[in-house]
């Protein structure tokens, strides 16, 4: 598993997620990257569960955003559509945080397309074995701090990290500015 979060605040999204690969009780891989842009650089996507489940419905989500490329709702929840019905998608094991300069949704194979509740300041949402551990983080950091949007992503996966077996420390962080401005880095 994984631990992916995106916080929203002061007009900037930052969507971070963690490196580790496990297979049972097993780390396979350290350093994998969970968190990508797609859709020409416009849309940040994370996603946990199956790797190569992932993969397929990116690839899918890419089709959908050039079908509605302004629409980010609308091709999440056309991808969330035949996700449920199409029945190759129905065995795909993932979910998926996508976000772009407005809008923030969570993805899963049972057809919800999820917006975080908007917090005073912003908005949270992580999927993930370590998920309900940085939502709480970076609740409570949005709440009782004034750090930016990629310092709770920050913040927050590494409080998961501390707590999940599943969560690493090596991050990999993307965001989107207010006006549309792109950055990326790794955490440290």
């Amino acid at each position: 598993m994984t631990t992916i979060l995106a916080v929203r605040r002061g007009g900037t999204v930052a969507v971070g997620g963690d490196g580790q690969v496990s297979m049972d009780k097993t780390i396979s891989k350290g350093d994998a990257r969970k968190v990508r842009r797609i859709a020409g650089g416009r849309v940040i996507a994370g996603f946990a569960g199956g790797t190569a489940d992932a993969f397929a419905l990116l690839e899918r989500l890419e089709g959908k955003l050039e079908q509605y490329p302004t629409q980010l709702t609308r091709a999440c929840v056309e991808l969330a559509k035949d996700w449920r019905t199409d029945r190759a998608l129905r065995r795909l094991e993932a979910l998926m945080i996508v976000a772009d300069g407005d809008t923030t949704l969570m993805l899963s194979g049972l057809g919800d397309v999820i917006e975080p509740e908007t917090e005073e300041g912003g908005g949270v949402i992580a999927i993930g074995s370590g998920g309900s551990f940085a939502q709480a983080a970076a609740l409570a950091l949005l709440r009782h701090t004034d750090l930016s949007a990629e310092d709770i992503v920050r913040e927050g996966l590494k409080i998961a990290g501390s707590i999940d077996v599943y969560t690493n420390d090596r991050v990999t962080l993307e965001t989107i500015g207010a006006a549309g401005a792109t950055g990326e880095g790794e955490a440290r």
